[in-house]
């Protein structure tokens, strides 16, 4: 399984936000929506295994952890609204400490990056991080910011982790979950 892991840190923690406005009203929800679709989506078929896992940081009820299977979603379509939908529509459902299931292959759980980082072995991208085409294995859990930097608590729980980099250049994150899958592809 592949795991990708996207902190949102402006993004809506509700369900009370305008899918016509994904960039102003829900935080940067676009970045997240394009992120899902970079996971999932080949030409006439999905990937059905990769898990992405986006962690909500915006107001009102910061944080929420959102995850989205490969193996089982339906309803996704290829352009961002259609991923805002289905993040509306979990957001919109009161959740606990455990998984609820809003769509099929959608969740929703109250927890963040602490919690999550409990569960797996996490490895950043960052442009900083070593060299991906010299390593001899993509790792498979991978962590990115959306438009933001991780904050200094983000960076203090992070500290001992690897990082790796795709290239030279800054890329924007939904790129970035392309050009990994790309490479786990060829590979």
């Amino acid at each position: 399984m592949k795991r990708f892991l996207v902190v949102g840190h402006r993004a809506s923690t509700t369900g009370d936000f305008s899918i016509n406005d994904l960039p102003g009203g829900a935080g940067r929800m676009d970045v997240l929506c394009r992120c899902i679709n970079s996971c999932f989506f080949l030409s006439h078929d999905l990937r059905r295994d990769v898990e992405c896992y986006l962690i909500l940081k915006g107001e009102p009820n910061p944080p929420k952890t959102v995850l989205i299977r490969g193996s089982e979603i339906r309803y996704l379509n290829p352009d961002e609204r259609s991923a805002g939908s289905l993040l509306k529509k979990a957001l919109a459902l009161p959740c606990g400490e455990i998984f609820r299931e809003s769509t099929k292959g959608v969740y929703v759980r109250k927890g963040g990056l602490d919690r999550i980082l409990s569960e797996y072995q996490f490895t950043i991208l960052d442009e900083n991080g070593a060299n991906l085409r010299e390593m001899d294995t993509v790792p498979k859990n991978l962590i990115l910011s959306d438009h933001m930097n991780f904050t200094e608590e983000e960076e203090e729980l992070l500290k001992d982790l690897k990082r790796i980099s795709v290239g030279p250049k800054i890329l924007h994150a939904d790129h970035t979950i392309t050009v990994i899958l790309n490479e786990m592809d060829r590979r």
